[in-house]
């Protein structure tokens, strides 16, 4: 029964608890507070939307170390160690992952806990009085764009998942929605919560202290996101309609920017610690507190490697952020933004590229590691690639070309047009297409965008030929030739699955 609440994410013990009877489990939790009890004021609902925000941080779900469930599914990062913690992290990496791995498991549990936390506010927030009208709208959308950001995640990553909506209170809703619900519904809530955030009063962008907030610029690009994905996913039938949404709501993110050109915005300047906070090309970012114990950031010195100084002050023993050289040798010649998010490690023990995109290596982060990094979910120039790549699949090639010009012209790279007169980059990428995806592999590299990319870009069957034209040496240990039409979906969790093997069914080729 217990892990039928873990299966939507709802963690009230008090509700579970009451669910069972005549055993030692009636005993109750004197530090418990009922749900019902709790939300009485417009205070209680403010602490409650910072605990979704809270959610956010954890590297189980979509924080800035849940790089296993995204970059290590990719062919830009991974590990060559494939026996630590029963080989389980290695699977996500050699495309071997089995429905009983308890990463995976972990996985799904924290995304779920996020949607039950939006839940419980959405819940509840009506029935509080507010001051003012306004302040109960905005944390109304900003769980909403929570929610949505969450299960575009889940949707993704396992295809059909169970949609639950509301609170769950009794025994008897949790089993009601203990199923798998189609795609495409799991979509159009997606896409509803997004809109009713854009019809709110949240600000175009959160400045200053409401950094890290969610504003109207990152409802838009998150929904013409979804949209680019439903176009490219979903039933070609509805193809055509849901790329000029796309268009329409990620031109509506661009046109919120506070700044005039990309390039007036230096790259090095979107991952500065001291700039974290007043870079304009930031959308939205997991807020980290630099020096803290409790709410800094560990990337910088989690992906250092041994015997490097680049990310952080911390000493480091291990291998690090461990990068594909497949990866490496896509970065054009000169491409400054190589030097700035790879090196290559000469300890003995590691001879091998690590992460150095995240660093931290002031005093108040220390030896500890303390960093102040935000993770950054969107920024602007995700929606200019993202703008090319919609404008080239409705076969308007030139504004194609302008939005991928601006990235190439910020990085200080040739101007498309130009170089795909070189051979060297016209064999490696002689489409368009192919084009855009390069520059979003090495622009955003590392920033959990790339698996997503690759499932948007190609159908399985093409994707399965990508991934096995690619050089086994570029890859390390893992296997390519593990990769298959199994790979588009994760496996539903085992334990989730035997809860209810015709709701829960399992994915192809995991049965």
């Amino acid at each position: 029964m217990t892990n039928r609440y873990f299966i939507i994410g709802c963690i009230a013990a008090v509700s579970l608890l009451s669910a069972c009877s005549k055993t030692f489990l009636e005993q109750s939790n004197p530090n418990a507070i009922p749900t019902a009890v709790y939300y009485q004021t417009e205070g209680d609902i403010a602490l409650a939307v910072n605990g979704v925000y809270q959610s956010l941080r954890t590297g189980d779900g979509i924080g800035e170390n849940s790089g296993l469930y995204t970059d290590e599914r990719s062919d830009d990062a991974g590990r060559n160690d494939n026996q630590s913690n029963a080989g389980e992290p290695f699977q996500f990496n050699d495309f071997s992952l089995l429905p009983s791995n308890t990463y995976l498991k972990t996985h799904w549990l924290a995304l779920f806990q996020t949607i039950t936390r939006c839940n419980q506010v959405l819940s509840n927030i009506d029935n509080i009085t507010f001051g003012s009208a306004d302040t109960k709208a905005q944390y109304s959308a900003e769980t909403k764009f929570i929610r949505a950001l969450i299960y575009f995640h889940l949707v993704r990553q396992w295809g059909d998942v169970p949609l639950v909506t509301k609170q769950l209170t009794t025994l008897e809703e949790v089993t009601a929605n203990t199923f798998r619900e189609k795609k495409e519904k799991v979509y159009e809530q997606i896409v509803a919560d997004l809109k009713d955030a854009l019809n709110s009063p949240l600000p175009n962008q959160q400045t200053g202290a409401n950094k890290g907030r969610v504003s109207k610029a990152a409802a838009n690009a998150l929904l013409g996101q979804v949209y680019l994905t439903m176009a490219t996913t979903l039933d070609a039938g509805s193809r055509t309609q849901n790329l000029n949404n796309a268009k329409t709501y990620l031109g509506a993110a661009w046109d919120m920017r506070s700044f005039s050109a990309l390039k007036d915005i230096p790259y090095t300047d979107v991952f500065d610690v001291n700039k974290k906070s007043t870079c304009p090309e930031l959308i939205f970012q997991i807020v980290n507190k630099q020096g803290d114990i409790n709410y800094s950031s560990s990337i910088a010195a989690n992906n250092q490697a041994k015997g490097e100084k680049i990310n952080s002050l911390k000493p480091s023993s291990s291998v690090g952020g461990n990068v594909k050289l497949d990866l490496v040798k896509e970065y054009e010649e000169g491409d400054p933004r190589k030097d700035f998010s790879v090196k290559f490690a000469n300890d003995a023990t590691v001879k091998d590229w690590y992460i150095t995109k995240f660093r931290d290596t002031s005093a108040v982060a220390g030896t500890n590691g303390y960093g102040g990094n935000d993770w950054i979910l969107i920024r602007y120039a995700d929606v200019a690639l993202m703008l090319a790549e919609v404008n080239m699949y409705l076969g308007d090639n030139t504004t194609a070309i302008t939005y991928l010009d601006m990235v190439r012209e910020r990085a200080g790279m040739p101007l498309y047009n130009v170089v795909k007169a070189d051979p060297n980059y016209s064999s490696k990428f002689p489409t368009l297409k192919l084009a855009i995806l390069h520059e979003r592999r090495v622009e955003l590299a590392f920033e959990h965008h790339r698996w997503f990319d690759l499932l948007r870009f190609f159908t399985i069957d093409e994707l399965v030929t990508y991934i096995h034209a690619k050089n086994q040496a570029d890859y390390g240990k893992a296997k390519i030739s593990n990769f298959g039409l199994k790979d588009l979906y994760y496996p539903i969790p085992f334990d989730e699955y035997k809860l209810d093997p015709v709701k829960m069914y399992q994915n192809p080729y995991y049965q």
